[in-house]
Order: C-alpha cells, then sequence, then structure tokens
C-alpha cells in the first residue's frame, strides 16, 4: 500500500471517534503484515473495548514475529477478560506451538470461562496431540461451550481415542453439540464414526444432518 495511504490510516486511527478507528482497522486487511501491525500497535491499550478487540484480532491474522510476545502479555496480565479471550483466540490463528503450554495455563487457571473456551479453541487450532488430557477434562465442564470447544478441538488433533467420550454428546438435547460432535467425527476415521455420521445424517435437525453428511464424505475418502 502506499506510504500516503498508510499515512491516511494511521492519521484515522488517533482520531477521537472510535467508529473512524475500527474503520481504519478494517481498512488493514489488504495492508501487508509488516506494515500493518505497527498501525495495530497503537490501538492496544484503546479506552473503546471495541477497538481493543479489533486490534487484538488482528494481530492474530497480521503474522509477524512481534505478534506472539504482545498475544502472551494481553493473555497473561490484561485486566478485562473479554481481551484475555481475544488473545487466546488470536494465538491459536498463529498456530505457534510454543503457546501450548501457557494456553493449558489460561484453561486450567483463568476465572472467565470466555477464556477458557477461546483457550480450548486454541489448543485445538495448534493441533497438538499434547493437548488430549486438558481437552476431554473439558468434556465434564458444566459449561456447554467448553464442552463445545473440546468436542470441536479434539476433533482438530485428530484423537481418535477420544471417540467414545464424544459420541456421549451425540444424544444431547442441543443440536449444537451434537453439530460439534459431527463435524469432529469427520476428523477421526474408524468404524464408530463411519457408523454415527450416517446415522445422524438422517437426523431432523438439518444443521446435524449437513455436518454429518459432510463428515461421511470425509471420512469415505480416507478409510
Amino acid at each position: 500500500m502506499p506510504v500516503r495511504d498508510l499515512e491516511q490510516i494511521s492519521t484515522q486511527l488517533e482520531s477521537t471517534n472510535s467508529k473512524d478507528r475500527m474503520l481504519a482497522l478494517a481498512s488493514l486487511r489488504e495492508v501487508d503484515a509488516e506494515q500493518a501491525v505497527p498501525l495495530i500497535k497503537k490501538v492496544l491499550a484503546d479506552e473503546n473495548l471495541q477497538v481493543r478487540s479489533m486490534a487484538v484480532f488482528a494481530l492474530g491474522i497480521k503474522q509477524t514475529p512481534e505478534c506472539y510476545p504482545i498475544l502472551i502479555k494481553l493473555l497473561q496480565e490484561d485486566e478485562d477478560y473479554s481481551i484475555r479471550a481475544d488473545a487466546a483466540g488470536a494465538l491459536g490463528y498463529l498456530e505457534d506451538e510454543r503457546a501450548f503450554s501457557i494456553l493449558v495455563r489460561s484453561f486450567y487457571e483463568d476465572t472467565s470461562w470466555l477464556v477458557r473456551f477461546s483457550a480450548a479453541v486454541s489448543l485445538g487450532n495448534l493441533k497438538d496431540s499434547r493437548a488430549y488430557e486438558v481437552l476431554v477434562e473439558a468434556l465434564d465442564s458444566e459449561e456447554t461451550v467448553l464442552q463445545q470447544a473440546a468436542i470441536a478441538a479434539l476433533g482438530e488433533i485428530e484423537a481418535v481415542e477420544a471417540v467414545d467420550r464424544i459420541l456421549h454428546f451425540s444424544q444431547s438435547d442441543d443440536w449444537l453439540v451434537r453439530q460439534r460432535v459431527m463435524e469432529a467425527l469427520g476428523n477421526l476415521p474408524c468404524q464408530k464414526s463411519l457408523a454415527a455420521l450416517e446415522y445422524f445424517s438422517e437426523d431432523p435437525t438439518p444443521q446435524v444432518a449437513q455436518a454429518a453428511t459432510l463428515g461421511l464424505q470425509r471420512l469415505r475418502e480416507c478409510i
């Protein structure tokens, strides 16, 4: 992007109007990461929570070596739970295996379910098999959203040994949970997954049936 345009974005990020600052952040989508990150950093401590959230998310998309330590610091030290959750989510986008132990710690120690949710999702994004025990334990959570995150993440790390535990949720009254089960099974090639996906491809809830059908197609290609 021309220097002149970058200067305009930089100026807009200093606007007193939060909508202008959010529009400026949005305009960085087409900007090279090396050019975008210094501009994103300008609003990481913005007074407006939405602006801060957008900036943190952007660090997961516009990836430079500088992004990882910034996100780790936010996850570990920021006082706002939503920013910690955003940082955990952005670390998943980075897919940097160095974040594994820190995400695990956040899952166990953070008091916010939203941060724990984001940490579980990102553990799946890392596709690190070491997350298995953490994610299986998350299946016992009283928070349905944490269960959903764990189910999806177990699929992401291809934990075939977790199929029986995941199938336990296939009878849930919550169709979103059943959908997550079908999506996970589509990444877990075994006969039990195939049988379940065939059965739920006829589920009365369209979203569940579609997820099962897509998962079935995926498994048939690799079994």
